[in-house]
């Protein structure tokens, strides 16, 4: 194209209208006017520009690799790091569970004995050394706990408090060696006394040293005067072991305990003693025992037809 007068006021055109262009899309934004236009040149030129630049900046084309392969390993440590979260969500979630759980099955045993309870959770045990069996719980004064309650959860007896402070209490727990409690057998009402043996069962003398006891026979508080430290009708435990009578005044057992001491979370306080003595109404049902499957005796006969009487004179003819 030579360079004449035509030519030049060409070019100034061609340059004015590319400016106007530009200026009316940069003004129109995301609505303008020539956006179609641009994205169908996009559609065109795109893949011949990625494979240009594909062809002629392997270096840049490394570096990309090296930045992404950066990003992928960035997502990876964070969906790790989310997995990690999740799992300790759903340990945390298994745990709550438990603990409803817990919390159900406590107000169940509150509810059939009509105990008024203060619920708390167990925040610490005692040293185990010298054959002491505590834990602490966060309730104290302020919650209405005082001395000489009665602590149970949803399996039966845990023990009694002892010390109270403002926010907090120690209960003395059932399985220690200083832990007394009356008793009562289901349905023959033996009285005894259960004296805790650590990580042993129970001790229980029965006043009757003529009692008829066996094992798998069950055990409920019998409760103090005023209440105190113990309510009524709580579930203590079964009969694993029962000694000779030997003629004594008195007779003992062992009891393996409801409570699983080892495990306490959950735990209530009786600030309210029922109106009337539950007697065996708290204690868990029994399971039923399978009932005996029927036998069928099948016997064999020879095949063929049967032959009655007619028959039998039809063929001696």
């Amino acid at each position: 194209m030579r360079d004449t007068r035509e030519s030049r006021l060409l070019l100034v055109l061609l340059v004015a209208i590319a400016f106007a262009l530009i200026t009316v899309d940069i003004r129109g934004g995301e609505d303008s006017p020539v956006d179609g236009a641009r994205q169908a040149a996009a559609t065109v030129f795109g893949p011949v520009e990625e494979g240009m630049s594909s062809a002629v900046d392997p270096i840049g084309n490394a570096i990309g690799a090296v930045r992404d392969s950066g990003e992928r390993h960035n997502r990876i440590a964070e969906l790790e790091r989310q997995n990690a979260a999740l799992k300790a969500r759903l340990g945390s979630d298994d745990r709550n569970r438990s603990r409803v759980r817990q919390l159900d099955s406590m107000l169940k045993t509150a509810g059939a004995g009509q105990y008024g309870i203060k619920g708390a959770e167990v925040i610490g045990i005692g040293a185990a050394q010298g054959f002491s069996w505590t834990v602490t719980i966060d309730a104290g004064a302020g919650d209405g706990i005082k001395r000489d309650m009665t602590v149970l959860n949803g399996d039966g007896l845990v023990g009694r408090v002892t010390t109270v402070g403002p926010n907090t209490s120690t209960v003395l727990l059932a399985n220690d060696p200083d832990f007394t409690v009356g008793t009562r057998m289901e349905k023959t009402d033996e009285l005894g006394f259960a004296t805790g043996q650590g990580d042993r069962p129970l001790s229980v003398q029965l006043l009757n040293g003529k009692a008829e006891v066996k094992k798998g026979d069950r055990l409920v508080t019998f409760g103090s005067r005023k209440d105190k430290p113990f309510v009524p009708g709580v579930p203590v435990g079964e009969i694993v072991r029962v000694d000779p009578s030997g003629g004594d005044l008195t007779r003992n057992v062992y009891v393996k305990p409801y409570v699983g001491f080892t495990k306490l979370d959950i735990v209530g306080v009786v600030v309210e003693a029922p109106r009337e003595d539950p007697r065996d109404t708290v204690l868990p049902k029994k399971p039923e025992k399978p009932k005996p499957t029927p036998t069928v005796t099948v016997t064999a006969t020879p095949s063929g037809r049967p032959v009655d009487g007619a028959d039998a004179g039809n063929d001696e003819q």
